[in-house]
């Protein structure tokens, strides 16, 4: 759940890691596996782009999970809640699959319509420019998030056991779903950086998916967490500064 909660990252680390090496494992391997198939797909060991982009994949996605093995464990626990638990709404499980169904076609389709067959006309090299620049913001906008807010849980639900609280802080002060909005910036710049267009379509496509699920969540927040109304008068912005 990508709306903000208070800041208690040092909690539980005392204790031992609750995250196991063999999980930890699992998720490495689950996590490479997409970069991976982008890259098989598109059939060019040559394709400097598909590289870049998983370089970065890769790289973010280490950097978060060894920040968060050392320094908020907890979180890290909470990031492999399976989905249905924790008192998570029905409707929001719905929301889920269908953002993993949307990313496992996002990552499908681009490297057959930028690589392997051309689908849709080569982006011009300046638009390839702007797709890494989004990148560069994206990844800092999605670190950033789970660094403020050890309650960024992949699920839209009450966190009463962990006495969630709001964060209007960092991140939270820009916007109220920092992470949503580097997702938004991934979804739009790997097709920009790839050059495919087919993958533009998919990430508006996800990026209204995004906007129905924090018309939920916020709405979750605001019946029962303390203190969320508030910080939405402080915060006016869902997801995109001065838009919406």
């Amino acid at each position: 759940m990508s709306a903000p909660r208070s800041h208690d990252k040092m909690a539980g680390m005392d204790a031992a890691n609750p995250v196991s090496p063999p999980k930890l494992a699992g998720a490495a391997l689950y996590i490479a596996a997409w970069p991976a198939l982008l890259l098989i797909l598109g059939g060019d060991v040559r394709w400097l782009e598909g590289w870049l982009f998983s370089a970065w994949f890769l790289g973010l996605c280490a950097t978060v999970i060894i920040w968060l093995y050392r320094s908020d464990p907890a979180l890290l626990a909470e990031r492999y809640r399976r989905p249905g638990s924790g008192g998570q709404r029905g409707r929001d499980q719905v929301v889920v699959y269908a953002i993993v169904a949307g990313f496992a076609a996002w990552i499908v389709l681009m490297p057959l319509d930028a690589r392997r067959f051309g689908w849709t006309p080569a982006l011009p090299v300046g638009l390839k420019a702007t797709g890494g620049a989004l990148l560069f913001l994206s990844a800092f906008l999605l670190f950033r998030s789970f660094h403020d807010n050890t309650f960024l849980s992949p699920l839209v639900r009450a966190q009463t056991e962990r006495k969630q609280r709001v964060v209007s802080t960092g991140v939270y002060g820009f916007v109220r779903h920092p992470m949503y909005l580097g997702a938004v910036l991934m979804f739009g710049g790997t097709p920009l950086l790839l050059g495919s267009v087919v993958g533009l379509g998919l990430a508006a496509a996800m990026t209204l998916l995004l906007a129905f699920r924090i018309v939920g969540e916020e709405r979750l927040l605001a019946d029962e967490l303390e203190g969320y109304a508030d910080y939405r008068q402080k915060v006016r912005y869902r997801l995109v500064p001065f838009v919406w």
